[in-house]
């Protein structure tokens, strides 16, 4: 049996506004929690999860929900290792969406190398593009403490976007300080 503690927080929300739901299920993603039932999540224990969803259960109870968060562990490994493998399928959905947006990222560089667009405005744009996989990138591997098999191939395409960028900056540098 193993020897992980897990958080369970269970609530029940009026049916109206769906906001409130709506609201609750956005910071349950965020935090990087599985729902296993309907209303019913689960995480892995520790200080920041157990101070979350208090936090977060007080809203809901503010909003006149109900919540319950317990504190518990599997009878069996068995169980814990399919809850590990939800994780890992949900971190694998979102670096799979990461890789594909830098399928996307090479392609725009290679669109505006061939249209010879290099300016600073258009090296800025991608610069931003560029941040924005990062700091997406940063909060999945925050969440990702199974390690999923995915992880890796993200980092390399990030890397591949970073020296993509630096390529095509360097590029526009040369241009640009030509020109003045």
């Amino acid at each position: 049996m193993s020897e992980n503690k897990w958080l369970v927080i269970v609530y029940n929300l009026p049916s109206e506004p769906s906001k409130l739901r709506v609201r609750a299920w956005r910071n349950l993603k965020k935090l990087g929690a599985i729902n296993i039932s309907q209303s019913m999540w689960i995480l892995p224990y520790n200080e920041k999860n157990h101070s979350t969803l208090l936090t977060l259960s007080e809203e809901l109870e503010n909003d006149n929900g109900e919540t319950f968060i317990m504190k518990t562990a599997f009878m069996e490994d068995k169980y814990e290792k399919r809850i590990i493998s939800y994780f890992n399928a949900a971190r694998k959905i979102e670096y799979e969406e990461i890789i594909d947006k830098c399928e996307d990222y090479f392609n725009e560089i290679e669109k505006e190398t061939e249209r010879k667009n290099f300016t600073f405005a258009e090296a800025e744009e991608n610069e931003e593009e560029l941040e924005k996989l990062l700091a997406w990138f940063l909060k999945i591997k925050n969440r990702d403490i199974y390690n999923s098999e995915l992880r890796k191939p993200t980092e390399e395409a990030l890397e591949k976007c970073k020296h993509v960028f630096e390529e095509f900056s360097t590029r526009v540098y040369e241009i640009e300080s030509t020109n003045t």
